[in-house]
């Protein structure tokens, strides 16, 4: 009876089976539940999204862009005194010469002065940028300027102005190279036309200050003609002698007093061309001052708008040193004709296209005419145009102006219309150049001294070398040879940096992080990080959620209770087996939810 019962006497066995999650779709539960490929990049985007929604709500949309403008402003003045500050010295030269009592000739070194300060402050100013604040530097740099310019017009030494034009040109040097880097580190990759527009200013001050010094305080036309019938013998190398230059006791009075009074209107005249210096000054000081306000309420963040890749990683190209190199190379060739032909199309237009004095001057007003305009119209054009086109343009034009130039050097049409050409051509090369660049690498302080060393040593050698072989061969058309060579290596030499820059070896790149942290930057970095991990979280507790939602219906088999206590479990091997893998495939995502589990607990 017994025996009879134990069969009888039953127990359930449970089966185990997951339902669907409440999403209805198996696939997008399976990718929901299992997917542990995650997307880094957007999660980052997005918490810096966070991050700037809850840091900076409205800011961006309106104070941190005007102080933008505010910042592209001040620089576009300080180049506007840049640029009245180098031109300034060609028209009161010779009333430099006046007030120092010295021949023209004798105080000509003072050009060489203001080269190597420019140099060298083109050296130091990129070296200093890296490791101090821009606009205490620049507006450093601008005071400097400001005090030479106030003080050269009371220099009586040749030396002294020796020494003020030096330090002016160090100055100077500094101001060009943390300009260019500072409008890119503003605008990032929007510097475009704003780099465009700073080299707009510095060609509208080298136009103006000629007509500050000689139109609005020059002489009248009388005093003008006393000064010409006057100027050889104040020019004389007799006036560098301490004797005065006035007659013997033995001449009469008339001409005493005539040279008196000859004396006295050049030096009223040199002395109203020199308030030039002064109000430049005034200018400059205007702008140091400026900068001094952006200290005081600008937050300097130089560093988060440049050069990031889409992740926020400041790049650096493989290839950065050899790129620059050939940027160094191509510059010096640029500017150096560039100068060199505004400087002697003057006097290859009389000597060897026999024009007279007017239309040679003319033709030389054609050439700076375009080269400003176009370079005012490149603002415009560097806001739709990618800068590499814009060299591409450019380098076209100045190879095929040049090359007719060659071809019709005597020809008259040929020389108006080709010299415009040329003008416009070489108005948007060099910004273009650095913003071309820096889609590819970041422009560092250094990078932009280097850039602006080899512009300054172009500009001193290819002028002087033209003036030589002017000299030597004054039959051939020496000036237009140049610009041929030069147009031709500059072209050459930007297919090279391009396809160096596009190099597939090149697009991995190297992050380089370079940031100059305040009390504000720190927190800022801290609230990123910390929105980071708490998406994180976020993103694991809804996978548990999902899991925690999930159904679990037992389903219960009539079995019996010797399955489970019965040593001769071997002879039910066989079904229980089969039903294994059933089993194992709706146990098998406890496996992986276990891990899951795991893994977020070890994380934490």
């Amino acid at each position: 009876m017994s025996t009879s019962a134990a069969p009888e006497h039953t127990n359930k066995k449970k089966h185990v089976r997951f339902a669907r999650v409440e999403d209805g779709d198996e696939e997008q539960a399976e990718d929901t539940l299992f997917d542990k490929t995650k997307d880094t990049g957007q999660r980052l985007k997005s918490a810096l999204k966070a991050v700037q929604r809850a840091a900076k709500p409205g800011r961006e949309g309106r104070s941190d862009v005007c102080g933008r403008w505010v910042v592209s402003l001040a620089l576009c003045g300080s180049f506007l005194g840049l640029g009245m500050s180098i031109s300034i010295l060609g028209p009161t030269f010779e009333d430099l010469a006046v007030n120092l009592k010295k021949n023209i000739s004798n105080i000509s070194y003072v050009f060489a002065g203001r080269a190597a300060g420019y140099i060298g402050g083109s050296l130091v100013g990129g070296v200093v940028f890296e490791c101090m604040n821009p606009y205490l530097l620049l507006g450093f740099s601008m005071l400097i300027t400001a005090v030479g310019m106030c003080s050269i017009p009371f220099c009586s030494h040749a030396l002294l102005l020796t020494v003020f034009m030096s330090g002016i040109g160090m100055s100077m040097g500094t101001l060009d190279t943390g300009g260019n880097v500072l409008i890119l580190n503003t605008w990032g990759d929007k510097s475009g036309p704003h780099m465009q527009a700073l080299h707009f200013s510095f060609a509208a001050g080298a136009f103006m200050s000629p007509i500050i010094a000689k139109m609005l305080f020059g002489s009248n036309s009388s005093t003008l003609a006393l000064s010409q019938h006057n100027s050889s013998a104040l020019l004389l190398p007799e006036l560098s002698s301490s004797a005065p230059p006035l007659p013997e006791q033995s001449s009469s009075a008339p001409p005493s007093v005539s040279s008196l009074l000859h004396y006295a209107h050049s030096k009223s005249r040199s002395f109203r061309s020199l308030w030039s210096y002064i109000i430049i000054g005034s200018f400059l000081f205007l702008m140091a001052f400026l900068f001094l306000v952006l200290l005081l309420c600008t937050r300097c963040r130089v560093s988060q708008a440049r050069g990031q890749s889409s992740s926020g990683k400041s790049l650096m190209s493989k290839h950065h040193v050899a790129l620059v190199i050939l940027l160094f190379v191509f510059f010096f060739f640029y500017v150096g004709a560039e100068v060199a032909y505004g400087s002697f199309i003057f006097t290859f237009a009389k000597h060897y296209a026999h024009m007279s004095d007017a239309q040679a001057a003319a033709l030389n007003s054609v050439f700076w005419g375009s080269f400003a305009a176009c370079r005012g119209l490149s603002i415009l054009f560097a806001a739709c145009v990618y800068p590499g086109t814009l060299m591409v343009l450019s380098l076209l034009g100045s190879l095929l102006s040049s090359l007719l130039l060659c071809v019709w050097s005597r020809d008259g049409a040929t020389l108006w219309l080709c010299s415009g050409l040329y003008g416009a051509s070489m108005a948007a090369t060099f910004p273009s150049g650095i913003s071309w660049l820096e889609q590819y690498t970041t422009v560092t302080g250094v990078t932009a001294s280097v850039f602006v060393v080899g512009a300054a040593l172009g500009e001193m050698t290819l002028p002087a070398l033209v003036g030589f072989l002017l000299g030597q061969f004054p039959h051939q058309p020496v000036l237009m040879f140049l610009s041929l060579i030069t147009a031709s290596i500059t072209s050459i030499l930007f297919p090279v940096m391009y396809k160096l820059a596009t190099s597939p070896s090149n697009h991995s790149w190297k992050p380089r992080l370079r940031v100059h942290l305040d009390s504000d930057d720190s927190e800022y970095h801290e609230a990123l990080l910390e929105a980071a991990a708490n998406e994180e979280e976020e993103e694991q507790e809804k996978e548990a959620e999902q899991w925690n939602d999930a159904d679990f219906e037992v389903i219960e088999m009539d079995d019996t209770l010797n399955l489970i206590n019965s040593p001769s479990t071997s002879q039910w091997a066989g079904p229980v087996d089969d039903a294994l893998p059933s089993i194992s495939e709706w146990a098998e995502p406890v496996d992986d939810e276990q891990l899951l589990t795991m893994s977020r607990e070890k994380r934490e």
